[in-house]
């Protein structure tokens, strides 16, 4: 039986500093990442794709904005444009992937699923927004949209400007799990959770309600990656393996650590929030929860049996 692994893409995989984000630059960087996802489906792989959408739901919400005031016409709430972003990339990514499969004469079935993720509506999240959304500003360019539309404005970790934050609650059910996991495991390539999912919460008679926020991307491919059961978890970052001392003369690489040792680099402050430390609670949830191990990595390591850190029990 093949082995079943979820691939959560990184943001690169969609769009690189520095890019506008046309359609041309997404496809190229979505058929670059693609060909090197092939390579866990030549090693027998079963795969399902997770993948972030900050820039572009960002995107989404200032067409919104600029289409009501100058149009008039209404504007939509987070949660519808991160489902219009699910389809959007979704189509890229089946695209691109189909492309390259086609190139290495590997025939298999992809597809899309809109996906909704549950979140508990009295999470804490909703008092403290954290997650960055869309582009950067400066500091008066952010003051001014602050004003304008009640935004929570956050300067960048690494100073490229300020970025609106909107809240990020846990997931806490992927909807329709059971179907990705049946369609992944007869051999059909799934992609889903797009964009942490859209945030929804179930109300006092159980009915479904879309709630303003972004959920983590890798978070979220990891309680798939539970739900379903896979195997192996990939957290496809910029950066080879991760690191400690990142950045400084005395940077050491991590090959391999336990949740104690990888709880323990959080608590004392080796990865950035709003970068490297949300995926390595994300991968400290999967290994938590019966998964057998997390693999963060850049795309092109792929190919490598010992690429990147591996994060186990």
């Amino acid at each position: 039986m093949n082995k079943l692994a979820v691939v959560a893409f990184g943001g690169n995989a969609l769009l690189k500093g520095g890019q506008k984000g046309t359609i041309d630059e997404q496809e190229e960087n979505v058929y670059q990442t693609c060909t090197h996802l092939v390579e866990l489906v030549k090693k027998g792989y079963n795969i399902v794709i997770g993948h972030g959408n900050g820039p572009q739901v960002g995107n989404v919400l200032l067409q919104h904005e600029g289409g009501n005031r100058i149009f008039g016409i209404p504007k939509m709430p987070i949660d519808f444009c991160v489902a219009e972003t699910q389809g959007s990339i979704g189509y890229m990514i089946e695209q691109q992937l189909r492309n390259v499969l086609y190139e290495n004469n590997i025939h298999k079935n992809i597809i899309t699923l809109i996906t909704q993720v549950i979140v508990d509506k009295n999470d804490p999240a909703f008092q403290n927004p954290t997650k960055p959304v869309g582009p950067f500003y400066t500091k008066e360019e952010a003051d001014k949209l602050a004003k304008e539309n009640n935004w929570v404005f956050h300067e960048d970790p690494r100073k490229r400007g300020w970025r609106r934050v909107v809240a990020s609650p846990k997931p806490v059910t992927i909807n329709n799990w059971e179907i990705v996991e049946k369609l992944a495991r007869e051999g059909n390539i799934v992609v889903t959770v797009g964009g942490g999912g859209i945030p929804a919460y179930a109300n006092g008679d159980n009915k479904l309600i879309g709630i303003d926020a972004v959920i983590d991307k890798d978070l979220a491919s990891s309680q798939l990656a539970v739900n379903i059961k896979s195997d192996e978890f990939f957290i496809l970052t910029d950066v080879p393996k991760v690191c400690i001392n990142f950045n400084k003369p005395d940077e050491i690489k991590l090959d391999k650590i336990n949740i104690e040792q990888a709880n323990e680099y959080l608590k004392q402050g080796h990865f950035a929030e709003g970068s490297m430390a949300p995926k390595v609670r994300a991968a400290i949830h999967f290994v938590n929860n019966g998964g057998k191990e997390t693999i963060i990595t850049e795309a092109s390591s792929l190919q490598n049996e010992d690429c990147g850190t591996k994060i186990f029990k």
